[in-house]
């Protein structure tokens, strides 16, 4: 049964530094002059409008990917896995930091970059890299694309979390094969069955997504415009400056991040609870039975089900593995004069250095297994303990770090790791990172972790078995695949973190991702590759070590 004080004590570890974080950002967002600052300065209006094209075009442009990929993939047929196949492809994508697929892009896409080089000897005929703006254009699109890129295998993975419960993928297959019975083709099934029930469902990753692309820094950094840049980046630009008066300026422009970003959050809210959508999302058997008299051109169940093809994210996958191949080709290119596709001199220079600096490596290792490893300790401990009531009621404080911009939520750990004397300290980094990494270990963990068999529980039970027991040697070896996900989750999300590691620690921690974004604004093209080869690496390895640890046991 849950118990109510060790829940307490749990909620206290998790909502003082939450609480007090969140309150010294309100404070540092209190002062007027920052605001008429802020308001006066030329750039504030441009960047906003940048902030809000990019963000909402890439939410928008990845939530119709993910659909258009679960619409190729959610077979209507009898004991079909659902999204089986999207699963198994999932892993790499998601262990893929967004700095690092950046900074892939740019090796890809840069005037003198390889998809160029590729074309250049027998379509372009250019001697020489063009001047054209293919990354750090003025209209944000490289942005767009890297976030097109990185949250679409996000929202995949959200979605086959809610259609691998029974009460939604079996239902939702059932209407769908329905549907088809009553002359709808497979396309308009899955559009006007299908997709207006699952798509409620994905409400708060889509928030997620929405508020990390309009306040995204790193990637922005990396490849985003830069006349004008994004608002996040000018908060951070100002955040950075010595005048306490441009601090403040900077607080301002997070704030005004937040609350643009709750605006938008509430009309999506709002678009998707409406009784005019409602209407249109609850159309049962009787009103298709109604409308397939008017399904004209409509494909039997039989021939739609044709059209799923057998590797729906083959393009997606092949994105991924053409960023891959730059970032690998870059790091070990030396002399490579334009526009020869191949690289006249091979060196291992930069992985050279890269193994050369093994304090940064163990710096990143050790802080990813020490925050994704606490954050999976508090999340079990807390699903374990906590009433069901407490979790519900806590979800709103624990996944604010999903919720606030970056550089709003990066300012109130800043100030909270000075209260607390933490500044520039391993047990600070530790914190802002274990507290990142808690709300995403949390989302991974909860749908299994509560959907686990209580009759288990009570069988052991009946055999006499205590509580500890049962954990031990029944449900946290059942659970060892969720357990083992969850903590590769975390693990990925602290190698990722920028924008913490860089205020907390002061300047006196160097991480993969902290070099690689950092190298990204200079010239050394092989040695960026190769901390953005690493950054990747490092989560593929941990998701790989999840798979095998989670993998089943053979009798």
């Amino acid at each position: 049964m849950p118990t109510p004080v060790p829940a307490l004590m749990l909620l206290t570890l998790a909502a003082l530094p939450l609480g007090w974080s969140l309150w010294a950002a309100v404070q540092a967002g209190l002062d007027t002059a920052g605001w008429k600052a802020l308001l006066n300065d030329p750039q504030t209006l441009r960047a906003l409008a940048m902030s809000l094209w990019t963000g909402l075009l890439a939410s928008a442009l990845s939530t119709a990917a993910a659909a258009w990929l679960l619409y190729r993939t959610f077979s209507p047929l009898p004991g079909a896995a659902v999204g089986g196949r999207l699963a198994s492809g999932l892993a790499p994508l998601l262990a893929l930091p967004h700095a690092a697929l950046a900074i892939g892009l740019v090796a890809l896409l840069a005037p003198s970059g390889w998809l160029l080089r590729l074309l250049s000897p027998w379509a372009t005929g250019f001697s020489a890299p063009p001047p054209w703006a293919t990354t750090q254009d003025p209209w944000g699109l490289g942005l767009v694309a890297v976030l097109v890129l990185k949250e679409t295998p996000f929202l995949l993975w959200a979605a086959l979390a809610q259609l691998q419960r029974p009460e939604v993928g079996q239902q939702l297959q059932q209407q769908l094969r329905l549907a088809q019975t009553l002359g709808y083709g497979a396309r308009s099934a899955w559009w006007r069955v299908a997709w207006p029930q699952l798509w409620p469902r994905l409400l708060g990753p889509l928030l997620a997504v929405l508020a990390y692309n309009l306040t995204v820094v790193d990637v922005a950094l990396v490849i985003g415009p830069g006349t004008p840049p994004t608002l996040a980046v000018l908060a951070w630009q100002w955040l950075q400056d010595a005048d306490p008066a441009t601090n403040a300026q900077g607080a301002a422009a997070a704030w005004l991040l937040a609350a643009t970003m709750a605006l938008v959050a509430v009309l999506v809210w709002g678009s998707v609870r409406n009784p005019l959508w409602r209407r249109r999302r609850t159309r049962g058997p009787d009103a298709m039975r109604a409308g397939a008299r008017h399904a004209p051109g409509s494909t039997p169940a039989a021939t739609a089900s044709k059209a799923i093809p057998h590797q729906p994210l083959a393009l997606l996958l092949g994105i991924y593995l053409v960023v891959g191949l730059a970032l690998g080709l870059g790091s070990v290119a030396g002399s490579w004069p334009f526009p020869q596709l191949l690289p006249e001199v091979w060196s291992l220079a930069a992985w050279r250095s890269v193994l050369a600096s093994s304090s940064t490596l163990w710096a990143t290792t050790g802080l990813a297994l020490a925050s994704s490893l606490s954050a999976l300790l508090w999340a079990v401990a807390w699903l374990e303990l906590a009433p069901h009531s407490w979790r519900r009621r806590a979800q709103a404080l624990l996944y604010l770090p999903l919720a606030l911009p970056g550089v709003l939520w990066v300012l109130g750990l800043h100030q909270l790791a000075l209260a607390w004397g933490l500044d520039g300290q391993t047990s600070g980094l530790w914190l802002a990172h274990t507290l990142a990494c808690l709300p995403y270990v949390l989302l991974a963990l909860q749908g299994p972790y509560t959907g686990f068999d209580a009759r288990l529980a009570q069988l052991a039970a009946t055999l006499g078995r205590s509580r500890w027991a049962f954990l031990w040697q029944v449900k946290w070896p059942l659970l060892r695949a969720a357990l083992a996900a969850s903590l590769a989750v975390g693990f990925a999300v602290s190698v990722a973190q920028y924008l913490p590691t860089l205020y907390v620690g002061a300047g006196r921690f160097n991480t993969v991702s902290t070099e690689a974004v950092t190298l990204a604004s200079g010239g050394q093209r092989s040695l960026t590759a190769a901390y953005a080869g690493l950054q990747w690496l490092l989560p593929v390895l941990m998701f790989a070590l999840a798979a095998w640890l989670g993998r089943a046991r053979r009798l």
